[in-house]
């Protein structure tokens, strides 16, 4: 925060009338507990009055809210042998990314703790949330009621339209948002007035007009943002590219970050992976041609599903691809919504803005999730199926390169089996052996090795008969087990 800024903001909350849920001025600092407690409250008060962030001012009256000073540095103290800002942090939960800043004002230094608003759930300090009622911080289970509303709150505080950056002037605004792209997207000319390109943002929703000045949403920073970096909490959700010499990580060749907003950086991105995929040299009518080894139109679905579907509740970690010389990792933070088996047929955003947006500029499509169109390109190129993997804090999509049927082990043929079936089911058509032969490229003179495949299959409990009383194997058919 510049020092101009910094004033600002003084002079803003100074002015108010009195203290509130959402802000607290204090002379002097008090015990390392207490500022961790008023923390807590604070951002619950935010997240109550619907502010984007709480404040903890040092150095001010509580009474008359005259500026004195402070002595004391919150960045220079330490509890025993650890900085008090990074202890506070591990005794928060969620820990939230509060900022300090320590200036001068009028002569006289003062300290700000700005606090982001509750999100998801109560923030609470060493097991306990808190809030503050009057001028006083009190346990928050105290007051069942307040608790309640304050659960409702903070589960309708969604990523999408928390505050990325406030207090902008338009021309800030433009600065920080690549306005001309927006309008490329859409095909519609850029207006010849900035008024007119600032009201459209805030149709959209990118950002916002009060008595401050301009806000600039997670959305509208998320999508169409020049650089994530100037985005306190956002840059680390820039998709990031690894590419490995060789099967492990042992070695990396190439490790790229776009930092551009999603928007206007996805067929960049793109490109970037795609040019970091094997190919195979293919010859047609004597004119030499690289041809990819993995679908293009899968990791462009797998890369999109990465950047919406993700939790941007995970600090610290941002949507990641790894290329290795036998597959692709294309990872996310948090786990997903709806259960991996169901992927391919179930769709569920959790950012139904930032999805809504890239549908309409033509990443992803109306419905669905893309997987079926994945499964289908991979089916295409003979190549093994996926694995969709659960982590404690992440989500995983995993493409491998060509294996041969004899190389594939039970579980790459069992996998396949059921995600062939999946398809068939959802492009309203049922699997056979014979359809199944047609996926591995088996004859039909070997169709019993299909069967064993099917048999393997319906064990795991993954498919069943579509007629259970068919006692002809020849023409069964077989539907996924949640049809």
């Amino acid at each position: 925060m510049d020092h101009s800024r910094f004033k600002k903001l003084v002079s803003t909350l100074t002015a108010l009338p009195r203290e509130t849920e959402w802000l607290e001025f204090k002379e002097n600092y008090s015990q390392e507990e207490e500022v961790g407690k008023k923390i807590s409250a604070l951002a619950n008060g935010a997240c109550l009055k619907n502010k984007s962030h709480g404040y903890l001012l040092f150095g001010i009256k509580d009474d008359k809210h005259e500026v004195v000073g402070t002595k004391f540095s919150l960045l220079g103290t330490k509890k025993g042998n650890e900085e008090l800002q990074h202890w506070l942090l591990q005794r928060l939960a969620p820990r939230i990314p509060f900022e300090v800043y320590e200036q001068d004002y009028e002569n006289k230094k003062v300290i700000i703790v700005k606090i982001p608003a509750a999100r998801e759930q109560p923030v609470r300090f060493a097991n306990l949330a808190y809030i503050r009622v009057g001028s006083i911080t009190r346990k928050l289970n105290d007051f069942p009621d307040i608790e309640k509303q304050l659960w409702r709150k903070s589960e309708a505080n969604t990523f999408e339209f928390r505050i990325a950056k406030e207090g902008l002037s338009p021309d800030e605004v433009v600065q920080l948002l690549d306005c001309q792209k927006y309008f490329d997207l859409l095909g519609i000319p850029l207006p010849s007035m900035r008024d007119g390109i600032l009201d459209r943002l805030i149709n959209e929703k990118f950002i916002a007009r009060d008595s401050s000045g301009f806000s600039i949403f997670n959305l509208g920073a998320i999508l169409l943002a020049k650089d994530l970096r100037s985005f306190n909490g956002l840059f680390r959700k820039a998709p990031r590219i690894i590419l490995y010499d060789g099967a492990d990580r042992m070695r990396t060749l190439k490790d790229q970050t776009e930092y551009s907003g999603y928007a206007i950086s996805f067929e960049r991105l793109i490109e970037s992976v795609m040019d970091k995929l094997p190919s195979n040299e293919e010859i047609k009518k004597a004119l030499r041609k690289n041809v990819t080894v993995y679908p293009p139109l899968a990791i462009r679905e797998l890369v999109a599903n990465a950047l919406i579907h993700q939790d941007f509740n995970e600090y610290g970690t941002g949507p990641m691809v790894e290329v290795f010389s036998d597959r692709i990792e294309i990872a996310n933070p948090g786990q997903p919504i709806i259960t991996p088996d169901r992927f391919i047929d179930e769709y569920q955003s959790r950012n139904d803005a930032l999805a809504a947006f890239l549908r309409r500029i033509g990443v992803c499509e109306e419905k669905g999730s893309g997987i079926d169109k994945v499964i289908f390109q991979v089916e295409v190129f003979q190549l093994p199926a996926p694995v969709f993997l659960v982590g404690e804090k992440h989500t995983k999509a995993i493409l491998f390169g060509f294996k041969k049927f004899q190389e594939m082990d039970r579980e790459d043929r069992i996998r396949a089996c059921y995600q062939h079936c999946c398809l068939k089911y959802v492009s309203n058509q049922k699997m056979a052996n014979e359809t199944l032969r047609d996926r591995f490229k088996i004859e039909a003179k070997n169709s019993a090795i299909v069967s064993r495949i099917i048999g393997d299959t319906l064990k795991k409990g993954l498919i069943k008969d579509e007629d259970p009383g068919n006692v002809s194997r020849k023409y069964a058919k077989y539907i996924p087990y949640w049809a």
